[in-house]
């Protein structure tokens, strides 16, 4: 599975350095070819020679050998690295790649990869904890950082709790992982339709929903990267198209051009992913100018039903496979189920709005997944990008 693949793994200045040197015999092993880079922090830990050796290419520490000039180009390691891994991940390094503080040879070449970045944070509970390590990796995982979270247990201050970095083990099997995911849904084609949808009353009103589209998106998001070609069919939203893999953004404003959208696409497709939150129903007539406040104290507006795009094209379908969502209040599994039968559908995603972790324009989710099988899969919280890959292996898992 690595044979042959091209991994920059860099090291920056913590105790769990010497971690690293087992993950590098690790991937040696398996085939990979490695080029460790290190910050002149890690140097103070283990020395350049021990990885050297290993990997068999000299370490890359500075922008240039100090002896004959050499330069190293941070943009041909990006160019050549098929992942970057970078373990020990210290508070320092998160927070320069974060804010793109390119002051040292680890950070200008994750700045230049061209492919996807993994890190394995690694510091003292305290600063794993502080607001400002937060803030700086949900910022990294909004840029496709790959985390592999840290474990929990005694630290290098003689200290108990979460910090120390992952095992050379896990992260071993996570690099596996992702390679095997790739491109597992090479030359299948996906609609996923995303956000909510606005039902004008007149030119500056309408009926919404709270939906930002950040579940659609990263779902699109890891479809791109897994291989998928990715027709992605959004409400109004905020949110930029993601700019991994093949993704063809069509955006709408209503129900009904949602629909029409989904129609046209839908034959195309070998899978269907229908998480945006569709109004249920429209004003019956709009008007085509700014209603005034009158006098009368109540105003009156009659509302129509808008199509089920999930439950017609389920019911149109010629073996695609089908995805839903229910957002419920109460009664969630039965609810959820009722859905799942009547709109013809393979599987279904619960969230619940009594869960603090789900629910509209947070960036996680707590999610249930059943089947027309009749199992339910239950999920704890995680963000939504890693729900997103949840969701997809559930797909292929059901879809065999």
């Amino acid at each position: 599975m690595l044979n042959g693949k091209h991994i920059v793994l860099g090291i920056t200045g913590g105790i769990a350095a010497y971690k690293s040197v087992m993950l590098l015999r690790l991937l040696v092993k398996a085939g990979a070819e490695v080029q460790v880079v290190m910050t002149p922090a890690a140097k103070e830990f283990v020395t350049p020679v021990t990885f050297a050796s290993l990997s068999s290419k000299p370490v890359v520490s500075e922008f240039f050998t100090a002896n004959t000039g050499e330069w190293h180009s941070h943009v041909d390691l990006g160019l050549w690295a098929n992942l970057m891994v970078i373990a020990p991940a210290t508070a320092s390094t998160i927070g320069k790649m974060a804010n793109g503080i390119a002051d040292n040879m680890l950070v200008t070449t994750y700045l230049s990869a061209k492919e996807d970045v993994m890190i394995a944070p690694a510091m003292d509970l305290d600063m794993w904890r502080h607001p400002s390590t937060q803030r700086n990796i949900a910022q990294l995982q909004n840029d496709g950082v790959i985390i592999v979270s840290p474990g929990s247990g005694e630290l290098a201050s003689g200290l108990e709790g979460k910090g120390r970095m992952a095992e050379p083990q896990e992260i071993f099997q996570e690099i596996q992982k992702y390679f095997s995911k790739k491109q597992d849904l090479k030359g299948k084609k996906v609609l996923v339709t995303a956000g909510p949808t606005y039902e004008n009353i007149d030119p500056v009103r309408f009926i919404g929903n709270y939906s930002s589209g950040k579940m659609g998106f990263e779902i699109a998001r890891e479809l791109g990267k897994r291989g998928a070609e990715v027709f992605l069919i959004t409400g109004p939203v905020s949110l930029d198209t993601p700019k991994t893999g093949n993704i063809e953004r069509t955006d709408v404003t209503s129900a009904i051009e949602m629909f029409e959208q989904a129609k046209s696409k839908f034959p195309l497709c070998d899978i269907a992913i229908f998480s945006a939150a569709v109004a249920d129903y429209a004003p019956d007539k709009v008007s085509d100018k700014k209603i005034k406040r009158e006098n009368e104290e109540e105003m009156v507006i009659r509302l129509k039903r808008n199509p089920d795009i999930a439950a017609y094209l389920s019911s149109h379908k010629n073996n695609q496979f089908t995805v839903g969502f229910a957002l419920e209040t109460d009664n969630e599994i039965s609810n959820a189920k009722k859905k799942l039968e009547s709109k013809k559908l393979d599987i279904i995603v619960l969230n619940s709005l009594n869960d603090p972790d789900a629910g509209f324009m947070k960036d996680t989710n707590k999610i249930k997944i059943l089947s027309k099988t009749g199992e339910i899969t239950s999920y704890d919280p995680k963000t939504k990008r890693e729900v997103a890959n949840d969701i997809i292996d559930a797909i292929l898992r059901y879809s065999k």
